[in-house]
């Protein structure tokens, strides 16, 4: 059984943001938490800490701040749809982000994908709006277990 869930996460950036990552859809823990990558098992923190060679950012308030001070922006692909729980595979019936809400308010020159559902859905529902080609990285989730922290450090430092 899936529910119509409507984003409940404003975007994160400002005008110096020069870097993207979109997601899909926030988790139920993140949807509970009302910030992005609120499960304690998602990696998503833990490697952009480590690619930016700083501490791990623990309350809301730290991740905000993190993201801003090293120009990277956060938001999800879709604004409404319906899910099974946390599933991606489960997602249906999207209402896509308007994404012009950060790229015509700041300096984003690249756009990444966390994972492959969230630039499946980048490609079908905002490329052609965007106009903005979306690299793929893998995803930070614990479902992703084929990928070390290790490994996903290592892919991700990409954006810098």
């Amino acid at each position: 059984m899936s529910d119509a869930v409507v984003h409940p996460i404003q975007p994160i950036f400002n005008e110096d943001s020069r870097i993207l990552i979109l997601g899909t859809f926030p988790s139920v823990k993140s949807r509970e938490g009302q910030f992005f990558y609120h499960h304690p098992q998602n990696r998503f923190w833990k490697v952009l800490a480590a690619v930016c060679e700083t501490d791990v950012p623990s309350s809301i308030e730290e991740k905000i701040q993190f993201l801003l001070e090293n120009e990277i922006a956060v938001w999800d692909v879709i604004q409404s749809c319906e899910i099974c729980g946390s599933s991606d595979s489960s997602i249906k019936n999207v209402v896509p982000n308007d994404l012009s809400v950060i790229l015509d308010h700041s300096k984003v020159n690249h756009i990444y994908a966390n994972g492959n559902k969230s630039y499946e859905l980048y490609n079908r529902y905002c490329l052609s709006k965007v106009g903005r080609d979306i690299i793929k990285l893998p995803s930070t989730s614990p479902a992703n277990a084929s990928f070390s922290l290790e490994r996903l450090i290592e892919a991700w430092k990409v954006i810098k």
